[in-house]
């Protein structure tokens, strides 16, 4: 057992006896303040987005982008790209950064986001165009969306369509996403006799009746994909959430809006198409836009290890934009990877907790909304199916507290260090310890 992460005490045997021949039952995530997106997703910790757009937009250089950024808090940390189209990344963590400083410790592990580079969409794929089918199950396997459009202008990089539009290419990729969750509500009545059927023990003859909570949210998807607006905007009830959960569509996932800009415009934080793409997002079911430009970061991304270079670059760009009279704090330069990174995990209503000491400072990935046990089984197995309580503290008492020591000793003096049980919440930000039992032979 790593002694960071978990402790088993001397009286677990009598206090977890009675559990012997009985397991506790197994707390259940607390759903009530996640977003629908959240609501429909897997219940699962590794949980990735995916870059969607049209060919030539950015995916590959900016999913590049992505995989390079903020590296240097873990040089010890297997972030290296897990294939051609898959990578990891750093999650930027303030608090994460004040622990490791706090504790240096030999072995340093941040919280990271995958992310999927996906091959460009064109219209007519969920008709079997392009890479067709193909390309939507690769959607399919991901679980939010960085959906990316294109808002810059380039002889040398072709548009699909040889015009620059972004609005029209967010309706193109729209509408093939919502194509395609319609032609999976073709089956999803079947799906459900059949379902209905084997419950009930029915012949094929026999009239299967549907249930109310079926018809209705089955009737609330089809008018919202009629209406080219993704599901995850609608409104359901829980029984509905249920069953549409099961049925697999696309446009259930989290949308976040990323706008590639030439790095003039970003610069000056201003293109003629960034009011016309607000105003298509907000007639979709609305999601958080991120104005950024490929060139510009890669033009810093070029100068990674040379923070002086970086620096100089960042400056040279703001001083750009004061000539144009455009001065304050909303037109400082700076690279928007960081806040791409964090969207993503947002989206997916993903936040950490920490594990600390001189071995070893972690941040380990759970969901909003995760209970102590699952979070200590996200650790291991084990301490999920033994657990007996956490003891935790959060970090913003940790930093006050602390007083400079590798230890939580003064957060226990303030009262600040509390033990908590399986209905606890975690809370993004706490630092753990959790005690558990395995008694032998147990299963």
């Amino acid at each position: 057992v790593h002694p960071l992460r978990a402790r088993t005490p001397k009286s677990a045997s009598r206090v977890c006896s009675k559990y012997t021949t009985m397991p506790p039952k197994k707390a259940q995530k607390d759903t009530s303040e996640l977003p629908l997106s959240a609501k429909f997703a897997r219940c699962k910790n590794t949980l990735s987005m995916g870059f969607v757009g049209l060919p030539n937009v950015g995916k590959s250089t900016i999913t590049n982008l992505l995989c390079g950024a903020n590296h240097a808090e873990a040089a010890n940390y297997p972030f290296c790209t897990i294939d051609p189209n898959e990578v990891q990344c750093i999650v930027p963590d303030q608090k994460f950064k004040y622990l490791v400083d706090t504790w240096k410790s030999p072995s340093i592990i941040p919280a990271a986001l995958k992310v999927v580079d996906i091959a460009g969409l064109i219209k007519g794929a969920s008709e079997g165009a392009g890479l067709g089918n193909a390309f939507l199950s690769h959607i399919a396997a991901v679980d939010g969306i960085f959906h990316l459009v294109r808002a810059f202008e380039s002889d040398e990089i072709i548009h699909v369509d040889d015009s620059i539009d972004p609005v029209r290419d967010l309706d193109t990729i729209q509408s093939e996403l919502c194509l395609k969750d319609q032609s999976v509500m073709e089956n999803v009545v079947n799906m459900e006799k059949e379902r209905v059927r084997k419950d009930k023990g029915l012949s094929r003859a026999a009239d299967v009746p549907l249930s109310e909570t079926f018809q209705s949210a089955f009737d609330k998807v089809n008018k919202l994909l009629a209406a080219q607006t993704p599901v995850q905007t609608g409104s359901f009830t829980e029984g509905e959430i249920e069953l549409i959960r099961d049925w697999g569509l696309i446009t259930t996932k989290p949308q976040v809006y990323v706008v590639n800009m030439t790095k003039k415009s970003f610069i000056r934080k201003g293109s003629k198409w960034l009011p016309k793409i607000k105003e298509w997002v907000d007639s979709h079911g609305g999601g958080t836009i991120i104005p950024m430009s490929a060139a510009f970061e890669q033009e810093y991304a070029d100068l990674a290890g040379d923070a002086a270079a970086q620096k100089a670059f960042l400056d040279e760009c703001t001083a750009e934009a004061a000539k144009l009279g455009l001065k304050g704090p909303g037109f400082v330069c700076k690279s928007v990877i960081p806040r791409m990174i964090r969207a993503g995990r947002d989206a997916l209503c993903l936040q950490s907790f920490y594990t600390m000491g001189p071995k070893e400072v972690r941040a380990w990935t759970i969901q909003r909304g995760t209970l102590a046990p699952q979070a200590a089984g996200v650790i291991h197995t084990d301490f999920e199916k033994g657990f007996i309580k956490a003891e935790v503290c959060n970090f913003e008492d940790f930093k006050k507290l602390h007083g400079g020591e590798k230890s939580v000793a003064k957060v226990k003096e303030a009262g600040k260090y509390k033990q908590e049980g399986k209905s606890y919440v975690m809370q993004d930000g706490d630092i753990c310890v959790f005690m558990h039992n395995v008694a032998k032979g147990k299963k």
